[in-house]
C-alpha cells in the first residue's frame, strides 16, 4: 500500500504499469480508481491510457482528511492495473489561488447563478480560446502572455477546445500542436503526446486562477465519429482533466452540421441525438461532478433532448455589430424565462473586429445588455484569438472559403473591448449581483428592441438600481423612487472604469429624478445605492 499527500482541491497524479500487453490499450482497457473519503463517501475516477504500458489517475480532494483508494480494471488479471491500492493524505489549502481557496464550481440554491463549493458567489468573465491548443499559440511564451494579460484584467474562464476544431477538417494542419493532432484518423484512438503539451497549457490556466472551461470538439464531427468513439473521446476528457476546477462543455454549436454537408437535415439530428447521450454518459462517469453545458448555435437547451442534462445554458447571440445589440438582450431574456431554471452564460457574441466590424462599444453593449438581464456570467471573444491567427500563419478561409479575419492574436489581445470587459466584471463583482433582478420600468428610455440605445435597468428594490446608458445625450430618468428611501448616486465609465460621484438623489413629488450629465458623450452606468 502506497501512501500520498496533497493540499485540498489540488491535483494529484497516481502511475501505474500494466503487466499484461495490449495490441490498443485504449480501446481495450478499461481502468477506474475508487476513492472513499474521510466522509466514507465512494467516489469513482476514470483512469486514461498515458502511452506505452503506462496509466494515471489524477484526484484532487475537496476535503480536508486521510482517502484510500483502490484500481479496478476491465482486465481483473492484469495486477499492474488491478487491484492496487493506498492512501491520499489530504491536507488543508494554504495558497491564494481563488479556485482552490473557494472550491469547485457548482449551482447556487437560486439556479440562477454559480457558486464555489465553499458557497462564495463566482461570476463567469471568459475569454474564447477555441484554438488555444495548437502551435500558433507557442509554450511557453505565448501562451504564459495571454494568460497573465486575461488574468490581470480580472478574466477567471477560459474557453478552449481539447479536440477537433472548428472551421476546419479534423486534420487540417492548421488544428496541429507541436505534437500532433489530438485523434488518429478515424477518430480510433488518442495521441498522449497531445495531452502531454495539452497538459502543460490547462495547468497553467488553472494555476493562475483562470477555470478551463473545455470544450470536447465541435458539433459537425457526431456524424463521422458516431456516439461511441465520442464517448470514449470524452471518457479519456473526465479522466484527464477532470481533477482540475474544470467545466465542461460537450461539445460547440451542437446541432449545426458541417459547413460543406449534403445532408444537413439528418446530420443535425444525428448530433443533437449524439451529444444528448454523450452528455448524460459524461454525467454519470465524472466522480467530480463538475458542471456540463453546451456551446450553441442560439441556446444551449436547443442543442439537446433533454435541457435537464445541462447544468447551465450557454447562449450564442450573433456577431453583426450594432444589428445584434436588440437580439442578444432579446435572447437573454428569453433564456431567464425557459424552464428548468439554469444559470445562462453568454458564450459568444460579437467577437471584438470580426468582419472588420463590432468593436469595443459594441461588445459593452453586449455585455452589459446581458449582464443586466440576469446572465451569470459573459464570455468575450476577439477575431484572430479563437483561432490564433499569427503574422507567419494567418488562420485564413473557412472550408465554405470565406475568411473572419487574420489579425494576430498578438495584437488582438490589446484590442480595448478585453479591458472594458475586464472591467465590467470587476464592476458587477462590487454589487450583490446574484441578487439583482431586471426592473426596466425604473428608467426612461425604457429597453427596447428597435433602439439599441436605450437603458437596460437591474437592482435590488429600496437597495440598489444599475441603468445602463448605451448612449448618453439626454440623461435618464429614473423613475418612482421610494418616498422613504434615500441614495446616493454615481457614474461608472465603461471605457476606463472611473467613478464619478453624483451625491444624493433629490427625486421630485412623483419620485422622479434626472440625473445630470457626465463629462463625456459616450455609454455609461448610472448607480443608486441606499444610504
Amino acid at each position: 500500500m502506497k501512501a500520498f499527500f496533497v493540499a485540498c482541491n489540488c491535483v494529484l497524479e497516481l502511475c501505474f504499469h500494466s503487466q499484461a500487453k495490449y495490441a490498443d490499450p485504449y480501446n481495450q482497457v478499461v481502468m477506474d480508481v475508487q476513492f472513499k473519503g474521510p466522509d466514507g463517501v465512494v467516489m469513482q475516477v476514470p483512469a486514461f491510457w498515458a502511452g506505452d504500458e503506462e496509466w494515471k489517475v489524477r484526484f484532487a480532494g475537496q476535503q480536508a482528511g486521510e482517502y484510500s483508494f483502490q484500481t479496478i480494471c476491465s482486465n481483473a488479471a492484469d495486477g499492474g492495473l488491478h487491484g492496487q491500492t493506498g492512501t491520499v493524505s489530504v491536507r488543508p489549502y494554504e495558497g491564494a489561488n481563488p479556485l482552490m481557496t473557494h472550491g469547485r464550481l457548482r449551482v447556487a440554491p437560486d439556479r440562477r447563478h454559480f457558486e464555489q463549493a465553499d458557497g462564495t458567489p463566482f461570476f463567469w468573465v471568459g475569454d474564447t480560446w477555441w484554438m488555444g491548443l495548437c502551435s500558433r499559440l507557442d509554450w511557453p511564451r505565448g501562451f504564459q502572455l495571454l494568460t497573465a494579460d486575461r488574468a490581470a484584467k480580472g478574466f477567471n474562464v477560459v474557453q478552449i477546445i481539447a479536440g477537433p476544431y472548428p472551421d476546419m477538417d479534423a486534420f487540417d494542419p492548421r488544428g496541429a500542436s507541436e505534437a500532433g493532432f489530438p485523434l488518429t484518423e478515424g477518430f480510433e484512438r488518442v495521441n498522449p503526446a497531445y495531452f502531454d503539451l495539452a497538459d502543460l497549457k490547462i495547468g497553467h490556466l488553472a494555476h493562475s486562477g483562470i477555470m478551463p472551461c473545455i470544450v470536447g470538439m465541435w458539433g459537425y464531427y457526431m456524424p463521422r465519429m458516431h456516439v461511441e468513439k465520442a464517448k470514449l473521446f470524452w471518457r479519456y476528457l473526465v479522466a484527464r482533466y477532470g481533477a482540475y476546477p474544470v467545466v465542461w462543455c460537450i461539445c460547440g454549436e451542437g446541432a449545426m452540421p458541417y459547413y460543406l454537408s449534403k445532408t444537413p437535415k439528418e446530420d443535425a439530428a444525428e448530433q443533437r441525438k449524439g451529444w444528448s447521450e454523450v452528455m448524460a454518459y459524461v454525467r454519470q462517469i465524472d466522480g467530480f461532478h463538475n458542471l456540463i453545458g453546451i456551446h450553441p448555435t442560439h441556446y444551449g437547451r436547443e442543442q439537446v433532448e433533454d435541457p435537464a442534462l445541462m447544468d447551465f445554458e450557454m447562449l450564442q447571440t450573433g456577431h453583426s455589430d450594432l444589428d445584434s445589440v436588440g437580439g442578444t438582450a432579446e435572447t437573454v431574456m428569453t433564456a431567464f424565462g425557459r424552464k428548468p431554471v439554469m444559470p445562462i452564460v453568454n458564450a459568444e457574441v460579437n467577437y471584438e473586429g470580426i468582419m472588420g466590424r463590432c468593436w469595443q462599444n459594441v461588445v459593452r453593449m453586449c455585455f452589459y445588455d446581458s449582464v443586466l438581464n440576469g446572465t451569470a456570467g459573459h464570455t468575450y471573444g476577439a477575431n484572430g484569438i479563437w483561432q490564433m491567427s499569427t503574422v507567419e500563419h494567418p488562420y485564413g478561409p473557412s472550408p465554405h472559403g470565406r475568411c473572419w479575419g487574420n489579425t494576430p492574436w498578438e495584437e488582438a489581445y490589446q484590442l480595448p473591448g478585453s479591458r472594458q470587459v475586464g472591467l465590467g466584471g470587476q464592476f458587477i463583482h462590487r454589487f450583490p449581483w446574484w441578487e439583482m433582478e431586471q426592473h426596466p420600468e425604473w428608467a426612461e428610455p425604457t429597453w427596447d428592441k428597435k433602439n439599441v440605445y436605450s437603458c437596460t435597468t437591474a437592482g435590488i428594490p429600496r437597495k440598489l438600481r444599475i441603468v445602463y446608458v448605451p448612449l448618453l445625450w439626454d440623461p435618464p430618468m429614473i423613475k418612482s423612487l421610494e418616498a422613504d428611501v434615500k441614495y446616493e448616486a454615481s457614474y461608472f465609465n465603461p471605457c476606463t472604469g472611473a467613478d464619478i460621484p453624483l451625491g444624493a438623489v433629490n427625486p421630485d413629488s412623483d419620485g422622479d429624478w434626472r440625473a445630470p450629465l457626465p463629462p463625456e458623450v459616450h455609454d455609461w452606468l448610472l448607480v443608486l445605492r441606499a444610504v
